[in-house]
């Protein structure tokens, strides 16, 4: 089994201002999991554990995405949910694009079995898991840039492979397909 997903990736200079979050964060009460700066992206549709005779199929069916480049912009870092998060992430925002993009992987890739999604798109990027909260992950968090990480142009997504190792996941892209 091939544990899969599709992703849009981040320009450098995006992941590079992320980092400088992320080493703030660091410096929180708690117990954080940061994600590898070099792994960070927005993730289209995770699909799991996916049998390998249908990697082709999957690419195949990706293939057929019919959409335009597009902007979007990665905010800043916030704890989510606030209360009691569970990540520290960054809201994406553009002009609907991304959320549509999502509908249409999701409706290409459910005659393979893969069910649709019942939760809206929200398009971010995770920062860090929170493995044990403490109050100052969140003001951490605010004390990170307070002005978007950036704006970038969204040329492709990406079929990736996650294989899951003790010291954090390592990412390889399967499939690029333009948009």
């Amino acid at each position: 089994m091939v544990r899969t997903f599709v992703a849009i990736d981040l320009p450098e200079e995006i992941r590079e201002r992320a980092r400088e979050s992320q080493e703030i964060l660091r410096q929180s009460g708690g117990r954080l999991a940061i994600v590898d700066p070099a792994n960070l992206h927005i993730t289209v549709k995770f699909l799991g554990e996916v049998d390998p005779a249908l990697i082709e199929p999957i690419i195949e069916a990706l293939r057929a995405v019919r959409a335009d480049p597009f902007e979007m912009t990665v905010g800043y870092a916030v704890c989510n949910p606030p209360r009691r998060p569970r990540v520290i992430w960054c809201d994406v925002t553009d002009a609907g694009e991304s959320a549509a993009l999502a509908r249409q992987v999701d409706d290409l890739l459910a005659p393979l079995g893969f069910p649709r999604e019942s939760r809206p798109f929200r398009p971010h990027v995770t920062l860090a898991r929170v493995k044990a909260f403490h109050p100052s992950q969140c003001s951490q968090a605010a004390s990170t840039h307070r002005e978007p990480l950036g704006t970038c142009r969204v040329e492709s997504i990406r079929l990736k492979k996650s294989t899951l190792t003790p010291r954090g996941s390592i990412y390889e892209d399967l499939a690029e397909v333009p948009l």
